[in-house]
């Protein structure tokens, strides 16, 4: 067993008394079945949608079959997880005031389905009362989805505190130059500056990803928010770096330093995009779809964007990075003279 500074740093164990896996070389894994079951009772207990039917919330946590772990070697982390949840639920017809109660059945979630594609059941006892089975169809399955996501988020950060822990060189590492570099010169990418112990190189390994989906309006026609996509000299000007833009399908697309590439797989002008995205510090090969969509309505245009496939680690910077570095930054290119968009 060497000591700091000897020996293969694979196999490097400082000195403690813990026998802390130093260098996360060894396999360590995990149970978090018992967390996850606590996690998911605190989420989904109490979630209450109100509408024109009435009001309806989640009574109870009735049934939580399944397991949950985590795994970790040489720095990353790979998550299990399978439940079949049964939830009750309760509610009160507004006009009537009648009382109704019913279940939510949850039969696979898992990694191997986004949380978009998790079926969710709603049923109901007998008697009247269908408007609350609708609320709780419609609104009510939305609230259980942000609650799946939250203690999908939970498992990855929460759960794992601790599990990573910083090296030896890490600890001591100064931020290099390129690290250092101000928003003056380049934009700082929320996705690369968003790294996670799973967005390690992770070829051939299931990873949970999600889809996210946002709508802006321009006050601008769609054909020139197309240009502003699929033309290079535009495309450098809102992201203040040089980029690759071959618009045309199999075309390559390269953003914000080499942080974003892709590959162009459709394009319908003035109505529609679609890419296939990553970060660099996603998994290798790992690609989301994006696809953008234009709706030219009069005096401006309605940007919807789905990016489905985003490694659940890395959603948050890739909310950003489409709010920050793409439409934000679109506004203020479409403020500035029309001369700068020719």
């Amino acid at each position: 067993m060497a000591r700091w500074g000897q020996g293969d740093p694979r196999w490097i164990v400082e000195r403690r008394a813990d026998g802390t896996n130093v260098n996360n070389w060894h396999w360590t894994e995990r149970d978090a079945t018992g967390w996850s079951k606590g996690k998911l009772e605190e989420l989904l207990v109490g979630l209450a949608v109100e509408g024109e039917a009435g009001r309806c919330e989640i009574s109870g946590l009735e049934r939580a079959e399944g397991e949950a772990s985590c795994s970790g070697r040489r720095g990353r982390l790979i998550f299990f997880y399978e439940w079949n949840l049964r939830l009750g639920w309760r509610g009160t017809v507004k006009e009537s005031g009648e009382k109704h109660k019913g279940s939510v059945e949850i039969p696979n979630l898992s990694e191997e389905n986004e949380v978009d594609d998790t079926e969710i059941n709603v049923s109901k006892k007998k008697g009247e009362g269908d408007v609350l089975k609708d609320l709780m169809r419609t609104e009510g399955a939305t609230k259980v989805r942000e609650a799946l996501r939250d203690y999908l988020k939970a498992l990855k950060t929460e759960f794992t505190l601790g599990m990573i822990l910083p090296t030896k060189a890490a600890a001591g590492q100064e931020p290099s130059a390129e690290q250092n570099v101000s928003g003056n010169t380049m934009q700082e990418c929320w996705l690369c500056n968003s790294a996670s112990p799973q967005s390690l190189d992770m070829v051939g390994v299931k990873i949970p990803t999600v889809k996210i989906l946002m709508k802006e309006i321009f006050h601008s026609p769609a054909d020139k928010l197309y240009r502003i996509f699929t033309t290079k000299e535009l495309v450098q000007k809102f992201s203040k770096c040089p980029a690759v833009i071959e618009a045309e399908k199999g075309g390559k697309l390269q953003m914000f330093d080499g942080c974003v590439s892709g590959e162009y797989t459709e394009l319908v002008p003035s109505q529609r995009i679609v890419l296939k995205w990553r970060c660099r510090n996603w998994p290798d090969e790992h690609y989301a779809t994006v696809a953008l969509h234009f709706k030219d309505m009069a005096a401006h245009t309605e940007v919807q964007l789905e990016c489905k496939g985003v490694p659940v680690s890395n959603e948050d910077g890739t909310r950003q990075c489409w709010k920050k570095q793409y439409f934000e930054e679109i506004r203020i290119l479409l403020q500035q003279p029309q001369n700068s968009m020719e």
